[in-house]
């Protein structure tokens, strides 16, 4: 399965919307639950930024990645160098991924702490009802990656 089928359901406003977060971020206006994870392109080395949701378990920060997104493969590609913004904080950040075993705790959370990221993979076809067991099913197709301060 290709990056692009694995990205087929999300909508096409995603994209555009997506940009404006960024540009609001920057600008220091954070939006509720969202940071900008900036990390260099795999091919271009040029910093790629996208929104992300950052969430917490067991006081440590997680990031899931939907299945196909570049910017999981940019993260595997430069793991230490990324920078994670939230409003007007900007950190140098490690990302760590976090093996397929050991990311069910974590999947199972996701849908109780990113309700919109649920929604988008429901949309996405990876989830059906968007329960914690369906998260943790797809472990192997849903990185995760621990975000530890540089």
């Amino acid at each position: 399965m290709t990056a692009r089928t694995q990205l087929r359901g999300l909508p096409r406003w995603l994209k555009p919307l997506n940009k404006l977060f960024v540009q609001l971020q920057r600008r220091g206006l954070g939006v509720s639950g969202l940071a900008v994870l900036t990390i260099p392109g795999r091919r271009s080395g040029n910093p790629v930024s996208t929104p992300v949701t950052p969430m917490s378990v067991d006081g440590a920060t997680y990031l899931v990645g939907f299945p196909g997104t570049n910017w999981v493969a940019n993260a595997r590609a430069n793991p230490g160098s990324a920078r994670l913004a939230r409003g007007r904080r900007d950190d140098a950040v490690t990302m760590v991924e976090i093996p397929v075993g050991e990311r069910a705790p974590i999947l199972r959370e996701f849908p109780r702490q990113v309700p919109v990221g649920t929604r988008m993979m429901i949309r996405a076809g990876h989830v059906a009802n968007g329960t914690p067991e369906e998260f943790v099913a797809i472990a192997d197709r849903c990185a995760v990656f621990r975000v530890d301060p540089r």
